[in-house]
């Protein structure tokens, strides 16, 4: 596809939460060159711990494309040891966030890196090179942002809530601490006005707090809107549940049905297509009278062939949206 500049069109931007967004970045990094593909991780779930700088959904996208991650339970490391979680819990330390050995040396790296002023920009790539990682990662910000959910218990710290509290409080609302005061991180804005941008996925995340943030960070949602790219959401709600994390859940307390319809609604006119798994077929005509596009395939990614059909399935579906508009826009 080329651009009414006269470049070439063939960058795709991901837009990924922890681990069904870093599924299917793993099946885009398999189709696409690395100059091609870039992913944007959510960062407003870090957290300080045990005072180190906690990325969990930047590492478990990380892990995943270095091929280092623990494939059952889809974040950590494999073959992970717990001697210092062991340690901690003797001695009377928080263990309820469980890091694992080799996690901890990328926690202790990175805020080492960031007490000498690196960016978080800085200490991913230098991470990325050193395993193996070869397509562009990205954080969504370099400033802090951090995600706090409304509960009847008060306000409490995603990870605190996630985690330490196993998603057991119901959720009232959500909001981003620092959003007001973050930017965008630069590559990732220059990428969102390039005339190269072919196509913006977002990956099948949580849409409140995986996809959210991104979208709140100062002039993204507009910059998205103002692409000639297609914006395209895979659902990460298939037959009324999530497939990992709260947001069925969540929806359900926020009543909002907890329907892959619901998160077209959700991401509303931002959209130019959605994709739902073939379970939800039935649900593809109320989407389309939202008047989008719709493609029902296998969303469900339980192997690396899997991911690498999404990504494949998704792509050509992008290109199937630019040829039918004629490279136009909304």
């Amino acid at each position: 596809m080329t651009s009414a500049n006269g470049s070439q069109r063939n960058k795709i931007l991901a837009l990924s939460g922890g681990v069904g967004g870093a599924k299917l970045a793993l099946g885009l990094a398999h189709m696409l060159p690395t100059q091609q593909l870039t992913i944007v991780a959510n960062t407003a779930d870090d957290f300080s711990h045990l005072g180190l700088t906690i990325c969990p959904d930047l590492d478990t996208v990380m892990y995943t494309l270095a091929g280092i991650n623990n494939k059952q339970q889809g974040w950590g490391l494999a073959d992970e040891s717990w001697a210092v979680m062991s340690a901690l819990t003797r001695i009377g330390a928080e263990d309820w966030f469980q890091l694992g050995d080799q996690d901890i040396a990328t926690h202790l790296q990175r805020s080492q890196q960031l007490a000498n002023s690196d960016s978080l920009s800085a200490v991913t790539e230098a991470l990325c090179q050193r395993l193996g990682v070869k397509h562009k990662l990205l954080p969504m910000s370099d400033d802090p942002v951090r995600t706090q959910i409304k509960t009847a218990q008060g306000d409490l710290a995603f990870q605190h809530y996630f985690v330490r509290e196993r998603c057991r409080p119901a959720v009232s609302g959500f909001y981003f601490s620092g959003i007001e005061q973050a930017k965008p991180q630069h590559e990732f804005m220059a990428l969102l006005q390039s005339d190269e941008l072919a196509a913006i996925i977002i990956c099948p995340s949580n849409p409140f707090v995986s996809v959210e943030p991104i979208l709140q960070l100062a002039g993204v949602r507009e910059a998205m809107a103002a692409s000639a790219a297609p914006v395209i959401a895979v659902s990460p709600i298939v037959a009324g549940l999530a497939i990992k994390g709260p947001a069925a859940k969540m929806m359900t307390e926020l009543e909002i049905p907890a329907t892959a319809t619901a998160v077209a609604e959700y991401y509303g006119d931002l959209l130019d297509g959605f994709v739902l798994d073939q379970t939800d077929q039935h649900l593809q005509s109320e989407i389309s009278a939202l008047g989008l596009p719709v493609l029902s395939t296998a969303t469900i990614m339980k192997t690396l062939q899997d991911r690498i059909d999404l990504a494949s399935a998704v792509l050509s579906f992008a290109e199937n949206i630019i040829k039918s508009s004629l490279g136009g826009r909304h």
